[in-house]
């Protein structure tokens, strides 16, 4: 990692810059995708899949043949840890349901919220090298307990044309029954348009590379919404003296392991525990299988020395990172002054890898700046809120000459003759 010590605050905002993302360059090549998709249909995404995934495909879709048979391959281990997390996932997001509460605003007034669920969506799993079944159950989990009707799963096919067993096995718990085969920008276009066999969702969620974040980008100029704007995952630890250098050189490898365009940051108040996890980084790099992915993320990112822990919040507030972890002695008293950041990891036994498969919390969150004003995906991403009101007659004679009034003073004497109308035959 590169490193700064005791930069001034002036410095920082260069500091916390992201490795940049070059979308735009890919914005004709996605358009060219999305063209062949909507004109051709299935026969479009059969064909791209033996472009892109060097797979041969007679059918875009999963068949319950090919799900019964990766039920087996899955291990009995690996199907009780699903489980846990399972378990777990739901009971944070059932917490999340909103009842209904109508207010009388005043008498004869009565307003009240309703959370409806999203008719239509589509989830997108990444496959290749590290197959995403744990996202399967961050996003269709939430689905489910909102009550989504269709929901659709995304997912690119290995060379054989097969997916990944485990997340066939997670889609078959979820009860999600329509999965496609079909990755990168195609999968994005057929969700958002559909296909003489897909279905257009109303949303699109789940994380992918930079092809797939560019199409989700573009869709939401076309009538789709998108969970959020994602980018590559990333990571912030602020360690005091208390910490343990591996465990903290263990939280940023765990992140730096995801993709070469990954970003962790190290802040500390402490030149001594910068060295020590140093140390401990280039130890424990060189025994990952995916070294040599860690060790690109790792050329992109930082390690600062500030003068205390206050200033290292606030270098963290401007960085707003996807991932914050705490690792200090006072954890709860630091976390009261955090106002941006995805998910926060307190103390040193919360690694950020519990909240990427099993303590509850939702993993899709907003990355590359954005946790300064996008939450992560919750049991709100899958519904719609629908205000409704009613009136009494006492109610409108009540509020009517103020909606009148209001109404005259903008020039727009129809919303007033919608009430008049209603005063002089009450």
């Amino acid at each position: 990692m590169k490193t700064y010590l005791y930069p001034k605050r002036e410095e920082w905002a260069d500091l916390t810059q992201r490795p940049v993302q070059k979308l735009d360059q890919l914005r004709a090549g996605v358009q060219q995708t999305f063209d062949l998709v909507q004109q051709r249909g299935d026969a479009a995404l059969i064909e791209l899949a033996a472009k892109f995934d060097k797979a041969t495909l007679q059918n875009v879709w999963v068949t319950d043949k090919e799900v019964a048979a990766a039920v087996p391959q899955v291990a009995q281990e690996l199907k009780d840890a699903i489980e846990l997390a399972y378990n777990n996932i739901s009971r944070f997001h059932e917490a999340q349901r909103e009842p209904v509460q109508q207010l009388e605003t005043m008498p004869g007034v009565t307003c009240w919220r309703k959370s409806v669920a999203i008719q239509k969506v589509g989830l997108y799993i990444p496959g290749g090298s590290a197959p995403l079944f744990s996202t399967l159950l961050m996003l269709g989990i939430p689905a489910q307990i909102a009550g989504c009707q269709e929901i659709v799963l995304a997912t690119p096919p290995s060379a054989d044309g097969s997916i990944n067993a485990t997340i066939l096995y997670t889609a078959h718990r979820l009860g999600i029954k329509r999965i496609l085969k079909a990755g990168g920008a195609q999968a994005i276009a057929a969700l958002a348009f559909g296909t003489e066999t897909v279905p257009a969702v109303d949303k699109i969620f789940g994380p992918g590379n930079q092809y797939v974040t560019a199409a989700k980008q573009m869709v939401t100029q076309m009538g789709v919404a998108i969970d959020m704007p994602a980018g590559p995952s990333e990571v912030l630890v602020i360690a005091d003296d208390s910490a343990d250098a591996d465990f903290v050189a263990a939280d940023l490898l765990s992140q730096a392991e995801h993709g070469p365009d990954s970003q962790v940051v190290f802040v500390s108040n402490s030149e001594k525990q910068l060295l020590n996890v140093q140390a401990a980084v280039a130890e424990q790099v060189a025994k990952l299988p995916r070294q040599t992915v860690a060790q690109q993320a790792l050329d992109n990112s930082v390690g600062v020395v500030v003068r205390s822990l206050d200033e290292a919040l606030a270098f963290s507030n401007l960085y707003a990172p996807e991932h914050l972890i705490l690792s200090v002695a006072e954890p709860e008293v630091l976390a009261e002054g955090v106002t941006q950041a995805g998910s926060v990891f307190m103390g040193h036994f919360s690694p950020e890898s519990v909240g990427d498969y099993a303590s509850g919390t939702n993993h899709t969150l907003p990355t590359n700046g954005y946790a300064r004003n996008y939450s992560g995906v919750s049991l709100d991403s899958f519904v719609k809120k629908i205000t409704f009101q009613q009136l009494t007659r006492e109610g409108l004679e009540r509020i009517g000459p103020a909606v009148e009034t209001m109404a005259e003073a903008e020039g727009l004497h129809a919303h007033k003759n919608a009430v008049t109308i209603r005063l002089t035959k009450i």
